[in-house]
């Protein structure tokens, strides 16, 4: 058994890729995956491992790169709602903009930021409706889609209805690069059997 304890966005954009080879490979082993975006303690919690993005890494951890290497923030919007309200030419146009928030479980409400040419851009826009990060991160793309507001959230969360075209680029020049996961590991004792497998596993896909 290897329990893996990552958040929400990781379950649902980067394991699916790597789950099923993962199994194909190790037959033997059975794979639990605990997704939520608390930042929990990952052997109290009773999991062998973790994945999160660096800044929210334990120290004494062992990291290992897991899924894309750099992903971006982004903003997108319904055509319907843009050809209503105007298309943002800066961050700060925001303000003025119906905007889909998101709150993480700690209560803390997520900034958005914005970067091009070295100059970085913080807003705090408001909006009709708030939802928790992670697990209510569909409804807030069903939302956009909807002519609610503006959705700010990873890339790739929202490339299917951007390629699509139900939802419409917002800011393309000023979505914010930040490196990808890692799976994380205590680092002073010996690695069970199925993990090792995995971090193996991990490491050839990688090429690390």
């Amino acid at each position: 058994m290897l329990r893996l304890n990552v958040p929400v966005s990781v379950a649902r954009l980067v394991l699916p890729r790597i789950v099923p080879p993962f199994l194909a490979a190790y037959p033997d082993i059975r794979l639990e995956i605990f997704a939520e975006d608390n930042f929990v303690d990952v052997l109290a919690s009773g999991c062998d491992a973790g994945i999160r993005y660096d800044e929210r890494l334990e120290q004494d951890m062992i990291a290992v790169p897991i899924g894309p290497r750099v992903q971006r923030f982004a903003t997108a919007a319904s055509p319907a709602y843009l050809d209503r309200r105007g298309r943002p030419q800066h961050p700060r146009d925001l303000l003025g903009h119906a905007c889909v928030r998101g709150r993480f479980t700690s209560g803390t409400m997520s900034i958005w930021e914005f970067e091009r040419a070295k100059e970085v851009v913080r807003v705090d826009p408001t909006g009709p409706l708030l939802v928790q990060n992670g697990t209510a991160t569909d409804l807030a793309i069903a939302a956009a889609i909807d002519g609610v507001g503006i959705v700010y959230l990873f890339e790739d969360w929202l490339r299917p209805d951007l390629d699509s075209g139900a939802l419409e680029p917002v800011l393309e020049a000023w979505w914010q690069p930040f490196s990808g996961p890692f799976l994380y590991y205590p680092g002073r004792r010996l690695l069970p059997g199925p993990l090792r497998a995995f971090v193996d596993f991990i490491k050839a896909d990688t090429g690390a």
